[in-house]
Parts: structure tokens; C-alpha cells; sequence
């Protein structure tokens, strides 16, 4: 749990920083190149390695990024000094909503009962647009386990329109009933 708040921390401080810099998408793009490195298991056992001088390791992260902001390039390096480079898949993630949130862009977890097409989930966008007042992306996973409908949330709102949750509202006002 710790990773995901100093996660948080991390994406919050770097991107004021590329609001001030006004950079914050290229710096979106070095941070999925850092991501990128990160699920390579073979560097990340060369830059985990504790008997690896750090200056090596630094010319690796260098060499392997290419060409990025030497604040990523910093970034990276001080999440390897601490041992947490592992956490830069969460601060990318973190990252990209609060540009997501700068630019008016919400963002909707739909769970439906099957998986939607393309035309449902621009007319589900539609709506939800409507409903908060920015552009609304749609994130869909499928779960067979609400019958049919879709649950969906965005940031702090819960609309949940699934079967399961209808069923489940009719027996308890049944069994109040039936009191």
C-alpha cells in the first residue's frame, strides 16, 4: 500500500513540475519509456544489482531511454536509488489522470455482463459527458457475475444499472414487505 501513496506523491510533484516547465506531455512519454524499461526483466536485474556501481547503472538507463527530459532521466534515477523504480508503472498511471484532469478529461470504469462494441461505448461516453460536464473516456472490463446491464464509475459517482444489483434491490424491499 505505501507504493501506491508515494506513487500519488511522486506523480503530483512531477507533474507541477511540467506544468511549470509546460511540458507535461513529453514528460508523459518518458515516463512510458521508464515504464517500458521496467517490465524488461533482464535490466531490471542489471539496475537492481546491488554490486553494479550506480554510475553504470545510470549510463544503462541513459543509453536505453534514448532521448527524454533529464528530469525523467532524474527521476528514474532517484526511484533506482531508493530501490522503487518498480513504483514508476503507478506514478505513470497517476500521471496521465492528472493530465487527463488538467485537460477536462474524465475517466469511466464500465463492468458489463459481456464485453461492448465500439458504437455502445461512444453512446455511453455521450451520456456521461452530459452527466459531468467534460469529456468522458471509457475504460470497459467484463464480469458475467451482474447478469446483464453495466455497473460504471466515475471518480466518486456509482451508477450501477446491472441485473444483479436490480434483483438483489427487489428481494430486500420483498423482505421488508413480507414483515
Amino acid at each position: 500500500m505505501p507504493q501506491v501513496s508515494s506513487g500519488k506523491r511522486y506523480a503530483q510533484a512531477f507533474f507541477e513540475l511540467a506544468l511549470e516547465k509546460g511540458e507535461p506531455e513529453s514528460w508523459q512519454v518518458g515516463l512510458s519509456k521508464v515504464t517500458g524499461i521496467v517490465t524488461d526483466i533482464k535490466i531490471m536485474g542489471l539496475l537492481e544489482n546491488p554490486k553494479l556501481p550506480f554510475d553504470t547503472k545510470k549510463s544503462l538507463l541513459k543509453e536505453r531511454l534514448g532521448k527524454v527530459d533529464p528530469l525523467v532521466l532524474n527521476l528514474a534515477c532517484l526511484l533506482m536509488s531508493r530501490g522503487k523504480l518498480k513504483v514508476i508503472g503507478n506514478i505513470s498511471q497517476h500521471y496521465g489522470q492528472l493530465l487527463d484532469a488538467h485537460y477536462g478529461i474524465a475517466h469511466a470504469e464500465v463492468v458489463a455482463a459481456v464485453p461492448l462494441d465500439d458504437e455502445v461505448k461512444k453512446n455511453l461516453s455521450t451520456r456521461f459527458a452530459e452527466m459531468v460536464g467534460r469529456k468522458v473516456v471509457i475504460d470497459t472490463r467484463t464480469d458475467p457475475s451482474i447478469v446483464a446491464g453495466f455497473r460504471a464509475r466515475i471518480g466518486d459517482t456509482l451508477i450501477d444499472g446491472s441485473i444483479k444489483n436490480i434483483l438483489e434491490s427487489l428481494r430486500k424491499r420483498l423482505a421488508w414487505a413480507g414483515r
